[in-house]
C-alpha cells in the first residue's frame, strides 16, 4: 500500500508539472513520465495495480459512450468501407515496417511482424505468447516503446497550427461537445448512479465473452445502448477526466524498463525508429481521410493514430476533436486486430515455415 501511495503521488506531481507548462493531455503525459522516470532513474519501488487502471478504462468508454448519439451512430455506419480501407492500408504499411526491421536486426520477420502490429498490447502479446518461435521480450518492449511514443507525440503533434484549423463538416455535429459544455459535480445525479451500473456490469460481460479492451469497450457499449432509450448520461466533472487520465497514464509509465531489455542500446534504437515509422504513417493516412471525409486534420490524426482507443480518446475528448469518429475508427481496428488477424498471422507464419522446410528439403 505504502508503494501504491508513492507511485499516486509522483503521478500527481507529474500531472501538476505538466499542468503548469500547459503540456498537451498533462494528466496523461505527466503522470507517465514522471512514473518511468521514477522507477528507471531514481529505481523507486514504484507499484500500480491493473484494478486502479480498469477504473480509469472504464471512466473513459463512459465518456466514449455519452459522445455516441443516434445521429454519431448513424454517422460511424456511414464510415464503415472507409474503416476497412484505413486499417488494412495501416497493417500493410506495418507489415513494410516489420520488414525493414528484420532485416537490419538480429529478429525475424515473424517477431518484427507482431512488434509492428498497432493492436491493443494485451492482445498483441497474448498472440506472441501463443505463437511458436516467437522473441516475446522484443515484441514486449517494442509495443510498449510504441505506445509511449503515439502518446506522447500525439498530443503535440494536434497542438500544432497545421492540425489546429477551423472545425468544419462533420466537426459541428451535435455528437460532439463545444469548449464551453463543462460537466459539474451537481449535473451527475441522478443518472450518474445508473450509469456506474451499466457501465460496470457491461465491462464484466465484455471480459466474460473476451472481447479485446473489456473495460473501455463494456461502458461504451452499455451507455451509449441505455441512452438509446433516452437517458440522457451526464457529462463528467473536468476533475474525474483528469483523474481517469492519470490512472491510465500512471499504468502505462511502468511498463518499460530498459533495464530488463537485451540489447539494450540496439533494441531501444530500433524501437524507436519502428515508433517513428509509424506515426509518420497515421499523420499520412490521416491526412488521406481527411480528403476522403469532410473532417478535422485533427480527427483525421486521432482516428488513423496507431496508439490505443482510450488514449486517442481521451486526447480528442481534450481537443473537442469528433470523439465519435475517433471512437470509431479506434474501435473498428480493435477488432479487426483481434478477430482478423490472428488467424491470418498464424497462416501466414504456417506458410512461412512450411516453405522453409522445403528449403531445407531441396538442400
Amino acid at each position: 500500500m505504502s508503494n501504491i501511495i508513492l507511485t499516486l503521488l509522483i503521478a500527481f506531481i507529474g500531472g501538476i508539472v505538466f499542468d503548469f507548462l500547459h503540456i498537451p493531455v498533462p494528466w496523461l503525459l505527466g503522470p507517465m513520465i514522471s512514473g518511468f522516470l521514477a522507477t528507471n532513474l531514481l529505481q523507486w519501488p514504484l507499484m500500480w495495480p491493473n484494478s486502479v487502471r480498469n477504473t480509469g478504462m472504464i471512466t473513459v468508454g463512459y465518456t466514449i459512450g455519452v459522445s455516441m448519439t443516434a445521429t454519431a451512430l448513424h454517422e460511424m455506419g456511414r464510415q464503415i468501407p472507409y474503416m476497412l480501407i484505413m486499417t488494412i492500408l495501416l497493417l500493410l504499411f506495418c507489415s513494410g515496417i516489420a520488414y525493414l526491421v528484420s532485416k537490419v536486426s538480429d529478429s525475424d520477420y515473424q517477431t518484427a511482424l507482431l512488434a509492428s502490429i498497432p493492436g491493443g498490447l494485451s492482445q498483441v502479446l497474448i498472440l506472441a505468447e501463443e505463437t511458436k518461435g516467437i522473441n516475446l521480450g522484443v515484441v514486449t518492449i517494442t509495443q510498449v516503446i510504441r505506445l509511449m511514443m503515439i502518446i506522447i507525440t500525439t498530443p503535440l503533434l494536434v497542438m500544432l497550427p497545421l492540425f489546429r484549423e477551423p472545425a468544419d463538416g462533420l466537426i459541428a455535429n451535435e455528437a460532439v461537445l463545444p469548449p464551453e459544455v463543462v460537466g459539474s459535480w451537481g449535473g451527475l445525479y441522478p443518472n450518474i448512479f445508473l450509469f456506474a451500473v451499466i457501465s460496470i456490469v457491461f465491462a464484466y460481460l465484455s471480459i466474460k465473452i473476451k472481447l479485446p479492451t473489456a473495460y473501455l469497450i463494456g461502458p461504451a457499449i452499455g451507455t451509449a445502448l441505455l441512452q438509446a432509450t433516452g437517458i440522457v448520461g451526464p457529462i463528467l466533472p473536468p476533475a474525474l477526466i483528469n483523474l481517469a487520465q492519470l490512472l491510465i497514464g500512471t499504468y502505462v509509465g511502468l511498463l518499460l524498463k530498459p533495464n530488463d531489455m537485451p540489447h539494450k542500446f540496439k533494441t531501444f534504437s530500433i524501437a524507436i525508429a519502428s515508433g517513428l515509422l509509424l506515426v509518420v504513417g497515421g499523420v499520412g493516412l490521416g491526412a488521406l481521410l481527411t480528403l476522403l471525409q469532410p473532417i478535422s486534420k485533427a480527427t483525421g490524426l486521432l482516428s488513423l493514430a496507431p496508439g490505443g482507443m482510450d488514449q486517442m480518446g481521451i486526447i480528442a475528448h481534450a481537443i473537442h476533436a469528433d470523439l465519435y469518429i475517433v471512437s470509431g475508427y479506434q474501435l473498428f481496428r480493435t477488432f479487426f486486430i483481434f478477430f482478423a488477424v490472428p488467424p491470418f498471422v498464424k497462416w501466414l507464419f504456417k506458410r512461412m515455415e512450411q516453405r522453409r522446410e522445403k528449403g531445407y528439403q531441396e538442400r
